[in-house]
Parts: structure tokens; sequence; C-alpha cells
């Protein structure tokens, strides 16, 4: 079993910036990707962000390209999303994935992740 757990959420205004961070815990051994995802009222949970557990390989989708970065620290178990150039369409619950176990080109599919936790939310303002 894994418990991941997010942190850093709150609310900006658009050309700002957020750090979010996900701690997991338990058996991550068997994850060879986590991942953030989001999701906005009415609309379905999408792949922002995903990281190569092992060797650190990066996705993302194309929305979050050249201003969203993961990373991730291995001796903590912890993942990061630094969001910079927040627009207004980034407002969402966030939420951290863990215990993936495919191959890349299905780092940014929900159906990868075994692991949820429990969102955190994101407003940015125009």
């Amino acid at each position: 079993q894994v418990h991941v757990a997010e942190s850093g959420g709150g609310s900006v205004q658009a050309g700002g910036s957020l750090r979010l961070s996900c701690a997991a815990s338990g058996n991550t051994y068997s994850s060879t990707y986590m991942a953030w995802f989001r999701q906005a009222p009415g609309k379905e949970r999408e792949g922002v962000a995903a990281i190569s557990t092992g060797g650190g390989s990066t996705v993302y989708a194309d929305s979050v390209k050249d201003r969203f970065t993961i990373s991730q620290d291995n001796a903590k178990n912890t993942v990061y999303l630094q969001m910079n150039n927040l627009k207004p369409e980034d407002t969402a619950m966030y939420y951290c994935a863990a215990g993936g176990s495919g191959g890349r080109a299905y780092a940014l599919w929900k159906g990868l992740y075994k692991y949820w936790g429990q969102g955190i939310q994101v407003t940015v303002s125009s």
C-alpha cells in the first residue's frame, strides 16, 4: 500500500507561480512513474506531468510544456510540480498519483496509477 499526500496549493494571479509537493510513503518501490493530474469542474481528470522514478525522464501535457516542471527527491520519496506563468485555465484540483507501472506512452493515462492523493486546489485569477 502507498499513501500519497499533496501540499502547496493556493490562489495566485495570472502570471504567478506555485510549487506543489507530493510525499509518498509505503511500498513505493513498485512505482515506475509518479505523476500529477488535474481536474476542473465539469471536466475529465487529465494528466499534467509524469516522472520516471528510476531514470528521472519526464512527460508533459502540451498545455503545460515550458511552464511546468516536474522533479523528484528520491531520498524523500517526494515529487514536485513547479508551475510558472500560471493561467486562469490552470485552475483545477490537482492530484498526485503513484504506483504507475508501465511504459512512457501511458505515463499521463490515469488508468496507469493505483494510488491517489486527496487533491489540492489551485486557483488562478485573471
